[in-house]
């Protein structure tokens, strides 16, 4: 369809540069791989928040005789080992409860007097998830002064904020491909007006709609193809610019947040779909056009 003659290509010039159409559509490629990264990253943030951290829960033990903490510490994780459901149960060592205390409470708050909780991370299969209440009623009968926390309970308000966000900017792909049909229709109507006279030579030579259309649909579709092109390019600099910022910062929470590989096959597919869109587009556009004219 996107085929023409030497002939035909004579018709209408086509410069690519000469108008603005192209970088009309870069622009709105940019915006659009952006928000449609955006929204990739965070739906596969989401789904990997909700599988990874739904199924840890931490016990906490409190208690400033750090005797019977440790024996309840002891008796939890003993019971936990032989448990059904549940992975891997790791108490964390005191360095390591030191520096998830650092950064509240600084060196000075870290005083070797002070006795640190027992903290121990839990990892529950599926089944375990499911019978997390049996397992804390026995944690409770071995540990008395156990305090089970979890962790499915404070991430689901933000697991929900990250697919909303991803929804919304769904929304926001799907407003830049009607911006990007809006411009080609105008783009069209334009490319019309400019050469209205060829076409009705065409017309008086016996050239049908569906010809003169083609002739404008290849020339859009190009132009399109072009600009998307040059639009995703700079969108993948700042994706990837913005991958190694967040990389750098090491957050847990943040860091879940990338791109998987389909997301950017996902990508690389746009300006191809801007391409058809943008014929697509043209070609219903001049049809309609030239049949209100005859």
């Amino acid at each position: 369809m996107l085929g023409a003659s030497q002939a035909e290509r004579r018709l209408l010039p086509e410069g690519r540069l000469a108008g603005p159409m192209p970088w009309v559509i870069a622009i709105m490629m940019f915006l659009t791989a952006l928000a449609a990264a955006g929204g990739l990253a965070m739906g596969s943030a989401a789904n990997r928040l909700g599988a990874d951290l739904g199924r840890q829960v931490t016990v906490q033990i409190i208690l400033a005789d750090t005797d019977q903490r440790d024996r309840e510490a002891g008796a939890a994780q003993q019971l936990l080992s032989h448990e059904d459901g549940v992975i891997s149960a790791r108490r964390l060592g005191d360095q390591e409860m030191q520096t998830l205390l650092r950064p509240w409470l600084g060196d000075a708050g870290l005083d070797k007097d002070i006795p640190l909780p027992a903290m121990i991370d839990i990892d529950l299969t599926g089944a375990g998830r499911d019978r997390l209440d049996q397992i804390a009623g026995a944690i409770r009968a071995a540990a008395p002064h156990a305090r089970i926390d979890d962790h499915a309970g404070f991430i689901a308000p933000l697991v929900g904020l990250i697919r909303s966000l991803g929804l919304l900017a769904g929304g926001i792909v799907v407003m830049m491909a009607g911006a990007t049909a809006a411009a080609v229709v105008l783009a069209a109507r334009s490319a019309l007006n400019t050469h209205r006279r060829t076409i009705d030579v065409m017309h008086m030579m016996g050239a049908t709609d569906v010809q003169v259309a083609r002739l404008f649909q290849r020339r859009i579709a190009l132009d399109a193809l072009f600009g998307a092109m040059v639009g995703l390019l700079a969108a993948i600099v700042v994706i990837v610019v913005l991958g190694r910022r967040i990389g750098e910062i090491g957050s847990g929470l943040v860091g879940s947040i990338a791109l998987p590989g389909l997301a950017w096959l996902v990508l690389l597919c746009l300006p191809l779909l801007a391409g058809l869109l943008a014929l697509l587009v043209a070609r219903i556009t001049v049809q309609r056009a030239l049949g209100q004219t005859l």
